[in-house]
């Protein structure tokens, strides 16, 4: 199977679970490996035979800047069920980084993989 590749999008949202977490936006990043055969959209060089990543992009940026989450557990599987469904996607692997302030660390990063 073809993978294409969404790297590095940012996104502010409020998140989290402590009280100082929730009073301003913290910047979340995915990064998205999708499962898509390509080869109609090599064939035709159009957009409407391909996964159009542009949209993507604007759905979760969209999802995530309305939501109002507490984990990023549930806020990625969220995302994952939202993408699956909408783009007819077989199969992605999404993994979200939340920067974090406690205990030395500077980041907390899930990783989930989901099948249409």
């Amino acid at each position: 199977m073809d993978k294409i590749f969404l790297n590095d999008l940012k996104v502010d949202t409020i998140i989290g679970i402590y009280d100082w977490e929730r009073q301003t936006t913290q910047t979340l990043r995915f990064d998205l490996e999708m499962d898509y055969d390509i080869r109609t959209a090599a064939a035709s060089d159009a957009i409407a035979d391909t996964l159009d990543y542009g949209a993507v992009a604007q759905t979760i940026v969209g999802f995530v800047e309305r939501s109002d989450y507490q984990l990023i557990e549930t806020l990625a599987e969220d995302i994952a069920a939202l993408l699956l469904a909408q783009f007819s996607i077989p199969k992605l692997k999404l993994s979200l980084t939340k920067p974090v302030k406690l205990y030395g660390q500077n980041f907390a990063k899930i990783v989930i993989e989901r099948s249409a």
